[in-house]
């Protein structure tokens, strides 16, 4: 794809963005005046736009009596933000902020990438 393409496309991505995410890890810090080193979160990204995309899948082991659905959630945001596995994700939505957790490596593209989330329930 040639950089003309590529930036059109990702023009018409970012068109549908309609959230904002902040992006924290979860490591060790040195504290400047006490000179203690503790694990702390810390914002790498803040207020990213960014869109959500919910969709569901029937799971594979199926019983007799239900057939156990799976939300996927995904994030799409900008190719060029280093998100880490286990990052936590804010993302504010339509009045809501929901705190998830990147789940793997993000599928980067020339002109977004793409995250599956988790609900974050603390820091492993």
């Amino acid at each position: 794809m040639n950089r003309i393409a590529v930036k059109q496309a990702r023009k018409a991505i970012e068109i549908l963005y309609d959230s904002t995410c902040t992006v924290i890890e979860y490591r060790k810090e040195k504290d400047p005046v006490t000179k203690v080193t503790s694990n702390q979160e810390v914002i790498i990204h803040l207020d990213k736009s960014c869109r959500l995309s919910y969709s569901s899948k029937n799971k594979a082991n199926q019983t007799d009596t239900a057939n156990a659905v799976e939300q996927v959630i995904k994030v799409f945001i900008a190719p060029e933000l280093d998100i880490k596995a286990g990052s936590k994700l804010v993302i504010s939505s339509k009045g809501r902020m929901v705190e998830y957790k990147n789940s793997g490596v993000p599928a980067v593209y020339d002109t977004h990438q793409e995250i599956i989330l988790e609900l974050f329930k603390g820091w492993a």
